[in-house]
């Protein structure tokens, strides 16, 4: 099973085109359940693979009081590469297909207070290289609505400072094309400035727009320690995530009269139905509505 294990990630890889994070985490959850099959790393014979095997690992992940999602996650997982062993006669039949998955409660990511947001990103106006290294990443974020990932991925030929304009990379490697805010723009065009006068210019359309001081590409860990240090005080005690930049830019237009069809664009999410659990309408926004539209409001 292990060997059917790369095969399936090599899969996931080169045809159905996975992100890195995805991969990732579906080799982790698939090893688990091969690791309670026999010893970590032994070979598990395809007969192991069973309901009961499967069972057994969800009940030790809600011991371990993990949350519904990864346990949602781990199943998903689980049933693709089941499915990918019955097409390749690994094994018979798919033993995930019983097993149903856990109800999923409705928990939105935070959205950081518009106004608060807006002054604690003029806060951040130093001269120093990390202040505007640090303005041009959360001002695109939060102008574009980018994912971590997207936004540590930019090189320097996706973004187009006179049209005003990204080209990201998202989930599946599909690529889109957002706009871009005039903060946004005049924030990465400082940091490249600097970076171009300091470390070394480049007219290089495949290198990086986001660099540590060796010219190499930051990694998403350094721009979520960037948004705690930085975003704190907006979020006060409850924490703030990049996420959060991202569920609030599709708040914020949606708050302000912009339609669901195009916040789904501008995200790159699939289908409608994302858009609709990802984004929440403000009370606000709810009463607005109301007055304006109830003959009797």
């Amino acid at each position: 099973m292990r060997a059917a294990l790369e095969g399936f990630l090599d899969e996931l890889s080169a045809i159905r085109r996975a992100s890195p994070h995805t991969l990732t985490a579906y080799a982790r959850d698939i090893t688990a359940v091969l690791d309670r099959a026999g010893a970590p790393g032994a070979a598990v014979a395809p007969e192991r693979w069973t309901r009961e095997l499967l069972e057994g690992a969800l009940r030790a992940m809600h011991q371990r009081q993990r949350s519904a999602a990864t346990a949602a996650r781990a199943l998903a997982a689980w049933r693709s590469f089941s499915r990918f062993c019955v097409r390749r006669g690994v094994i018979a039949s798919d033993p995930s297909r019983a097993i149903a998955f856990p109800t999923l409660g409705a928990r939105l990511p935070r959205t950081l207070p518009s106004i608060a947001l807006n002054d604690a990103l003029d806060r951040v106006n130093g001269d120093d290289p990390d202040s505007i290294r640090d303005r041009a990443m959360l001002e695109l974020a939060y102008s574009s609505g980018l994912r971590l990932s997207e936004l540590v991925g930019v090189d320097r030929g996706d973004f187009q400072a006179a049209a005003g304009l990204v080209r990201v990379r998202g989930k599946g490697r599909k690529q889109r094309v957002v706009p871009v805010g005039q903060a946004a723009v005049g924030a990465v065009q400082r940091w490249l400035a600097w970076c171009d006068a300091t470390i070394r210019p480049s007219r290089d359309p495949a290198a990086p727009v986001f660099v540590n001081r060796r010219g190499r590409r930051l990694s998403g860990r350094t721009f979520q320690r960037i948004v705690q240090r930085r975003l704190a005080g907006v979020a006060a005690t409850l924490g703030v995530s990049p996420h959060a930049l991202r569920h609030s830019f599709a708040s914020h237009l949606l708050d302000r009269g912009a339609d669901l069809r195009s916040i789904q664009e501008l995200l790159g999410h699939a289908s409608l139905g994302t858009t609709q659990i990802y984004t929440h309408v403000s009370r606000a926004r709810l009463q607005k509505a109301y007055d304006q539209a109830h003959p009797r409001a």
